[in-house]
């Protein structure tokens, strides 16, 4: 069960969340092992070396390899974590995530660090916007974007108890709030922050809490608005969105990723496969790759802050008068 708490402070950084994480899991699992591409300084994991020698690897700038070495570990009854930049952990890896993970069958849980506009001065080479599209076509792979630090933590330990492939995309700094400490999640189940009649706003990740700034002003202009995290993005919580959908007159989707492929995309496709004719935007990123910059710059640049979402629904609100 999950409480909302939803405030402007900014929580633990959430490559840390991982960390600590992982280190407990350690503590309780001798089977848990973590794998890095050399990012340890950047990403925190080296301190998981500290008292894991034998279960910390530095596996260099080698990702491929990493995910190779992760499978091999599945394959002896061990439960790999590996963690680097998203599109490095899923663009670059694609084919060995593919067949040595999925299709063999094997246990891989993969950290994707910095998604999106959260890649900042390291530039359009590690920014992806892709990397969700990517791991949906894996066969049973799961995809979960954390909202917050309450919700990494959550999604960590479930995926240690769990066979597959599971991928979690999340900045590796502090974001906003969203969720009280202690709060519980299900797998697959998206969560249902805001009920409301007219407009429905389906959003995964940190734009979860620009989403809910985002409901608070459509409401002051005398719209009712639900809003839904969608944290689990596959498998997509069909149930939920289809019962949240009907009778709505416009429904957007708001992802720090393309608009292909993405969240945005699997609603479309639920919507569209269940003869949903609702009015459907996505918020997102179109055709353009990364840039240079500050997260805040590039957050504003690619159309993603609460303002300039605003901005973008506006012509679609227009409509519904």
């Amino acid at each position: 069960m999950f409480k909302q708490i939803e405030t402007a402070e900014l929580g633990k950084e959430l490559r840390m969340v991982v960390v600590d994480t992982i280190k407990e899991l350690m503590d309780e699992n001798k089977r848990v092992i973590a794998l890095d591409a050399d990012l340890g300084s950047a990403s925190g994991w080296t301190t998981l070396e500290g008292t894991n020698k034998e279960r910390f690897f530095n596996m260099g700038i080698a990702e491929a390899n990493m995910v190779g070495v992760a499978a091999g570990l599945s394959l002896t009854n061990y439960i790999p974590f590996i963690h680097t930049f998203g599109p490095f952990a899923t663009r670059r890896v694609f084919d060995q995530m593919f067949i040595s993970g999925g299709y063999a069958g094997n246990t891989i849980n993969v950290y994707g660090s910095d998604p999106g506009f959260a890649a900042g001065p390291n530039g359009g080479t590690h920014t992806t916007w892709e990397d969700v599209a990517l791991m949906r076509m894996v066969p049973n792979a799961t995809i979960c974007d954390a909202a917050d630090e309450v919700q990494m933590e959550w999604i960590i330990r479930t995926f240690s108890h769990l066979q597959g492939v599971h991928y979690v995309r999340g900045n590796r700094k502090a974001v906003h709030k969203v969720y009280a400490p202690g709060s519980t999640f299900e797998l697959g189940k998206g969560n249902l922050l805001q009920e409301g009649n007219d407009i429905l706003l389906v959003a995964a990740g940190q734009l979860v809490y620009e989403t809910l700034q985002l409901a608070k002003q459509l409401v002051q202009e005398g719209y009712s608005v639900a809003v839904i995290d969608m944290f689990t993005i596959k498998p997509l919580d069909k149930e939920l969105l289809l019962a949240q959908s009907k009778d709505k007159k416009l429904i957007i989707t708001i992802e720090n990723h393309s608009i292909n492929g993405g969240l945005g995309s699997a609603v479309a496709e639920t919507l569209a496969e269940n003869g949903y004719g609702i009015p459907l935007q996505r918020i997102g990123v179109n055709e353009r790759f990364g840039q240079v910059g500050t997260p805040d710059f590039l957050q504003a640049e690619f159309g993603l802050t609460t303002d300039k979402i605003y901005e973008q629904v506006q012509p679609n609100l227009a409509n519904l008068n």
